[in-house]
């Protein structure tokens, strides 16, 4: 596996090794003790999850807050999505920053958005299914929304038209009052 930091060093675009010829191909989508050694990040995960979506939905940026924050492995298993990590941690030298890569079924490359960090994507392609791991479960208490647009973040969706959003991502606080990490 090839493991590339971003803009933000903690969030790590990680590309598998894949094997292929005229069947089709294979790669292991997760093997917890390759991640480790590429990474140095030690997870457990306890839910996947499994989202399909049309061209220009834009979800996001989500995040859970502790004492149930999410760290996510997540990956596109068909079609195309721009995806995003947002520095939600005031005491980071990062904070309010943001990071991101295009993740395709053809590219088969993974994204790593730790806990503290807020996480959204944009489909690119006419539909796109989506698959991520969680260090923790869905917990709607803690869950929390960062404003998709706002201008101090200043995320760059690659995406010229209008986003379809869901009223809680469309509603969102900006950075300035949400309700972020120490």
């Amino acid at each position: 596996m090839i493991v590339e930091r971003l803009a933000l060093p903690e969030v790590l675009k990680i590309t598998p090794k894949v094997f292929g010829d005229d069947r089709g191909f294979f790669f292991e989508s997760f093997n917890e003790r390759a991640f480790r050694e590429a990474t140095g990040v030690t997870v457990s995960f306890v839910q996947d999850n499994h989202s399909r979506s049309a061209r220009g939905v834009l979800r996001g940026v989500h995040y859970q807050l502790p004492p149930h924050a999410q760290g996510k492995l997540v990956r596109v298993v068909h079609g195309e999505v721009f995806d995003v990590a947002v520095d939600l941690r005031r005491s980071s030298p990062t904070f309010g920053r943001w990071a991101g890569a295009v993740l395709s079924a053809e590219n088969k490359a993974q994204l790593w958005v730790p806990p503290g960090f807020g996480h959204g994507f944009v489909t690119l392609s006419t539909t796109a299914e989506f698959l991520y791991k969680t260090t923790d479960y869905y917990a709607p208490q803690y869950e929390r929304v960062l404003r998709w647009d706002d201008p101090t973040v200043a995320i760059d969706w690659h995406f010229a038209e209008s986003p379809t959003l869901a009223a809680r991502d469309r509603d969102a606080p900006h950075l300035q009052q949400a309700e972020v990490f120490d």
